[in-house]
């Protein structure tokens, strides 16, 4: 699903303005070591499993729907990676998002890597040593993600 019915009735009232909006990311890593990543159908670049929390759902729970939602594969969220804003974003038709995001290391129990929705023109298991070409802001989760440490990365205040 490309946009909640939510997110779709806020729209219609506020237009295309620019929307702060909670969003989950998703470093998924099977049992051999290798992230999951999808090519998005709107700009057709490889990108981490991620999306938009719904009213009333935690954020492990969205990043649990939304890895499913978009490729069928079950994942056990690890531990929170990082937490930051991104950079304020505007879609082909206008709408300007700015997406605040929560990443999860997570570990796949399950499921088949598929394409499993309109969102992503394919998916796949990609060793670390052989990913393909990615934005620098995915690169950082993937390294947040393999830090070994407890906290999580997270952008400071100006002083």
């Amino acid at each position: 699903m490309a946009i909640s019915p939510y997110l779709k009735d806020l729209r219609d009232e506020v237009g295309p303005r620019l929307l702060l909006l909670p969003g989950v990311s998703a470093i998924v890593f099977d049992d051999r070591g290798r992230v999951l990543l999808g090519e998005r159908a709107d700009n057709r670049r490889w990108s981490l499993i991620a999306g938009v929390m719904d009213p009333g759902e935690q954020p492990a729970e969205a990043v649990v729907r939304e890895v499913f939602e978009e490729t069928a594969v079950h994942v056990i969220p690890e531990r929170v990676t990082s937490v930051l804003t991104q950079p304020p974003h505007t879609y082909g038709n206008g709408h300007q998002c700015e997406y605040v995001d929560i990443a999860f290391r997570c570990r796949a129990v399950g499921g088949e890597a598929r394409v499993n929705d309109d969102e992503s023109l394919a998916v796949g298991w990609f060793p670390l040593s052989d990913l393909p070409p990615l934005e620098p802001l995915s690169q950082h989760r993937i390294e947040c993600a393999l830090n070994p440490g407890e906290a999580a990365w997270f952008g400071t205040p100006p002083e």
